[in-house]
């Protein structure tokens, strides 16, 4: 099979570990504390682990209801985990932050997989859910970032549309960077795992160019709804 996919047992897995215990190793002796990485490292093998059952179970039970499940707990996940940066607004923002991040990235996420790839049936999960994970994460990263600068900006003084431009670009900064770097630095996780599945690499190509125009529209279109919607929040608590 020239096309098969490598398979990982779990001794080839842990080989891979090698490399982050010595990463460990330099963080104890710097005096960093390895506290925090030990708890990140130990909650990503639990949530990949949970992940990949879930997902299989998901995929063979072929159910539309679950799929809107599953988005729905990202939806509120990467809604309440974008307003991290700015922990004392977190309860206020938290409508903010998920109308913008369902707005943004929902409308995206519908356009790229009934309009582009023209799923059938229309929540084909093992498209629509790894689509969906790309979506709603860059939607919140832009979000986080643009609420932690607009609000490290109007503490500092600045008037809303200084404040405004400054969180925008912020936001996205990551997305543009990427656009600039993909082909160049990286191979996104999209192409590099057509490629290592042994799908043509012109084909993997344009799928990634996809994912870019949806991660750049999710991300922008996202921030820009949020910022909106706090300067109305922000309004009626001056008047009040």
């Amino acid at each position: 099979m020239e096309h098969a996919v490598i398979q990982l047992s779990p001794v080839q897995l842990a080989l891979a570990f090698l490399p982050v215990v010595i990463t460990l190793a330099i963080l104890f002796k710097w005096s960093f504390g390895v506290g925090r990485s030990l708890y990140a490292l130990g909650r990503m093998l639990l949530q990949l682990l949970l992940i990949g059952y879930v997902l299989a179970w998901i995929f063979g039970a072929g159910d539309g209801w679950l799929v809107l499940i599953v988005l729905l707990v990202m939806l509120l996940a990467s809604s309440w985990i974008a307003l991290g940066t700015v922990g004392q607004h977190r309860r206020h923002l938290l409508v903010a932050s998920l109308v913008s991040i369902a707005v943004g990235g929902g409308l995206t996420l519908a356009l790229v997989t009934q309009a582009v790839l023209q799923l059938d049936p229309w929540f084909l999960p093992r498209y629509m859910v790894p689509l969906a994970g790309m979506v709603f994460a860059n939607a919140m990263t832009a979000v986080s970032l643009c609420a932690e600068r607009l609000y490290a900006e109007i503490k500092h003084g600045e008037a809303w549309d200084e404040a405004r431009q400054a969180a925008y670009s912020a936001a996205m900064i990551p997305v543009i960077n990427s656009l600039f770097a993909v082909g160049l630095v990286s191979l996104p996780g999209m192409m590099t795992g057509q490629i290592l599945s042994g799908v043509s690499p012109l084909v993997a190509a344009r799928y990634q160019i996809m994912v870019m125009c949806m991660i750049f529209a999710s991300a922008g279109i996202s921030t820009a709804l949020f910022l909106a919607i706090v300067r109305r929040h922000l309004k009626a608590a001056d008047e009040s």
